[in-house]
């Protein structure tokens, strides 16, 4: 992987249109990810960071669930690792299932996390509201108007996370 700082990273984000907010978050998402990270030995610290730092870049162009999708196809289109770009197509709630995403309107791929950095992201992503951090219950009650089931998989996403990465 190429020396990605977290300048260049951010200097990224900001060419690609997003606000100050949403590169704030993605700061706070970064800080989070990285020190789960830290935590799993046999977890890609570098792809974390990355991944992380980027997880948003989409929202450059659009605000909407296609932003994840839209983000991944851009770092693709800049020549990054298909590493990078998962990441970044993975790490809206705890993913979504290819029929999920046709019933949005998005291409209808399989977006749920697989890999432990995909997991951790898109964990740390459910943590922060902005730059402000919450515990999982809290980020789940904010999601109360997301079906039972997708709620339950952001669940068992932050259970699963928190045990491979103990701190």
């Amino acid at each position: 992987m190429p020396d990605l700082t977290i300048e260049k990273l951010t200097k990224m984000l900001h060419d690609a249109g997003c606000s100050a907010k949403v590169i704030a978050h993605c700061m706070a998402v970064t800080d989070c990810a990285c020190e789960y990270a830290q935590a799993n030995s046999s977890a890609d610290f570098s792809l974390v960071q990355a991944g992380a730092m980027l997880h948003d870049i989409g929202r450059g162009s659009t605000h909407s669930i296609a932003h994840a999708q839209e983000g991944s196809e851009l770092l693709r289109a800049k020549g990054f690792s298909k590493e990078i770009a998962s990441v970044v197509r993975c790490h809206t709630g705890a993913g979504l299932t290819a029929d999920e995403c046709s019933l949005l309107g998005l291409v209808p791929q399989d977006c749920i996390p697989t890999t432990i950095e995909e997991k951790i992201v898109c964990h740390a992503d459910n943590l922060l509201a902005g730059t402000r951090r919450m515990c999982i219950e809290n980020s789940i009650r904010s999601a109360y108007h997301l079906p039972r089931r997708v709620r339950k998989r952001i669940y068992r996403l932050s259970t699963e996370v928190e045990l491979l990465c103990k701190k």
